[in-house]
């Protein structure tokens, strides 16, 4: 069972989020706050298994929110779900440690299985949201980090920067998960990643 906190300062997405979320069979809503500093001091009281976070909140916004947390609970998975789908917004959250971003547009099973994907390590990033960020690599082209990886290893991060979960890696490469797994193991270890996040912001760097 995934213990899920929800944290919007607006009553009516919190209280809908909570009611809809909270009939999936793997996923419980543990409780919700209203801003980020209350989802700070909820995260303490409460041991969520994952945070979903929006953004534009007063008192503490989720940006910031999500780095308070990214620094106290390192492995506590935060998924954005907010309006904002613009650059700014995007690469703050990112940089802060978010596992995923979903616009609120985003239906329930998406949102669900951002969740899920979240608890089990991995991250997703919606469809806009993975298009701007090629879209400002593209605009915005940075120095290429000196990473050896071998040739498996970049395409693996290759299929991660499309938001390829680990299944979906292992047909499109016609091997086995552990292969994956071990694959990732590897890329993380050489290019100091921590979260899935990191891989996707690495791959668009090296595009």
């Amino acid at each position: 069972m995934i213990r899920l906190l929800i944290v919007d300062d607006q009553a009516a997405v919190r209280d809908g989020l909570a009611v809809m979320l909270d009939l999936d069979p793997d996923i419980t809503v543990v409780g919700t706050a209203v801003n980020g500093r209350e989802a700070v001091a909820a995260v303490e009281e409460l041991g969520p298994d994952v945070v979903l976070m929006d953004l534009n909140m007063p008192v503490m916004g989720g940006a910031e929110a999500t780095g308070v947390l990214r620094a106290s609970h390192p492995d506590l998975p935060v998924v954005v779900l907010t309006t904002f789908d613009d650059d700014d917004s995007i690469l703050a959250a990112l940089r802060a440690g978010a596992r995923g971003y979903l616009t609120k547009d985003a239906d329930r099973t998406t949102i669900i299985q951002a969740v899920r994907a979240a608890h089990a390590g991995n991250a997703i990033l919606d469809p806009t949201v993975q298009s701007r960020l090629l879209d400002l690599a593209s605009r915005q082209p940075v120095e290429q980090p000196a990473v050896d990886l071998t040739a498996r290893e970049r395409e693996v991060l290759e299929l991660i920067g499309e938001g390829l979960r680990n299944p979906e890696i292992a047909r499109r490469l016609f091997i086995s998960e552990a292969t994956v797994k071990t694959h990732i193991n590897n890329l993380f270890a050489k290019a100091g990643l921590h979260s899935r996040a990191d891989a996707v912001r690495l791959a668009l760097k090296l595009r």
